[in-house]
């Protein structure tokens, strides 16, 4: 990091941006966790566009756990058809089955637990808990680390396990007491339309683009630095 970034503030300017500026997006339109899970696991890897229609099929197939777990494979990846990494699938279903069998149907309402599930790993986790309950922590993929490395200049490669366990705790440290979901919203809605992964970043509609280190520097390019691929 070149320089201190009151990272508070600039969480603070991110969700103004977002108020004013996101996409309407159906899984945006409820609070159902097991709405926003689905959305989550189908959103890995897969394009948004992509995603919306197969969302709107799954749910009105599967509308909710209890469903889902006792739907046979053979439904369940029919659905899934054309979304590909089948595995997301199937361990879609085999969450849904200790959902129903452990929590009485209800989906584990904080990160830890959340974590316990097939198929849901650290972003996932901070995902549906911060969206769907409340809880005050980062969901940290791709694309935050990407946004973070521009904003504060850091070069230190993000595919480093370190790097990702530095940038997720600045976060931590800077989340608001309250909306932790809409923070994360935003930082996913600036990545994926403002901060791109590929091509120049639209740095003109950035809330950013006063204090960010790599426009300032015309660092977009170099930024962020990833590990060398071995041959």
């Amino acid at each position: 990091m070149k320089e201190g970034i009151n990272l508070s503030l600039r969480l603070k300017e991110v969700r103004e941006f977002y108020q004013t500026s996101h996409r309407a997006l159906p899984w945006r339109e409820t609070d159902d966790p097991y709405a926003i899970w689905i959305s989550e696991i189908m959103l890995q890897q897969t394009r948004v566009e992509a995603v919306i229609g197969y969302y709107h099929r799954f749910l009105d197939a599967l509308p909710d756990v209890w469903h889902l777990a006792e739907a046979e494979e053979e439904t369940v990846l029919k659905l899934w058809e054309g979304l590909g990494y089948y595995s997301r699938a199937r361990n879609l279903q085999r969450a849904a089955k200790i959902i129903c069998e452990q929590y009485a149907g209800r989906m584990p309402q904080t990160y830890e637990e959340l974590l316990k599930l097939p198929g849901i790993g650290e972003y996932t986790a901070g995902a549906i808990a911060s969206i769907a309950f409340s809880e005050s922590v980062p969901a940290v993929d791709g694309n935050v680390l990407r946004i973070i490395s521009r904003l504060t200049g850091d070069d230190t490669p993000i595919d480093l396990p370190a790097q990702k366990k530095k940038i997720t705790r600045m976060l931590l440290d800077a989340f608001p007491e309250e909306g932790g979901g809409e923070t994360n919203q935003a930082l996913m809605e600036l990545g994926a339309t403002v901060c791109l992964p590929v091509g120049r970043p639209k740095c003109e509609l950035c809330p950013w683009q006063e204090v960010c280190v790599a426009k300032r520097e015309e660092l977009w390019q170099e930024l962020p630095k990833k590990l060398p691929k071995k041959n």
